[in-house]
């Protein structure tokens, strides 16, 4: 998408340092935008609330298990929220409590972002975090595709049903 083609609707999955999380969610919705009549009118990005990898691939592991399901991360670089950002985005999707709380925290006091949990859109989990698999193993990454599925598949239909 070029930066002079306007979108309708602009979506920006955090989590903490931007490497395992939402770059995974931003792949993931990607793809599932790709095949709706939605793809060309949504701006997607990630970032994470803290600065520890700005610059850096996401995390091997991440990108691992995606491509096992034909997503694409590599070419995904970490940044950081910005102020900026809560004016640019209409979604500022968290992928845990603690992400939310400091998002909630460093917004500006007038803003037009919506910011809430991704998992709010998964209709089949009753969980509201998506777990950060940093320090653990493999199926950890395998449990945050398969939240960030779910969480996609319901944005996907809310935007369907909001841009009606």
């Amino acid at each position: 998408m070029t930066d002079t083609q306007p979108t309708s609707t602009s979506v920006l999955f955090v989590c903490l340092g931007n490497i395992c999380r939402s770059p995974t969610a931003q792949a993931v919705f990607e793809a599932r935008l790709a095949d709706s009549p939605l793809a060309a009118d949504v701006e997607v990005d990630s970032a994470g609330t803290a600065a520890y990898h700005l610059g850096k691939a996401p995390d091997p592991r991440s990108q691992a298990a995606a491509r096992a399901r034909g997503y694409k991360l590599d070419h995904l670089r970490a940044r950081q929220v910005t102020p900026e950002d809560f004016h640019r985005f209409d979604y500022i999707l968290a992928m845990d409590s603690d992400n939310l709380i400091n998002l909630n925290a460093m917004a500006p006091e007038s803003h037009r972002a919506t910011v809430a949990l991704f998992l709010d859109f998964a209709a089949v989990t009753e969980l509201r975090d998506v777990p950060d698999p940093y320090f653990g193993g493999d199926e950890g990454f395998a449990t945050v595709l398969d939240l960030c599925e779910q969480a996609s598949h319901g944005l996907l239909t809310h935007l369907q049903t909001a841009t009606r």
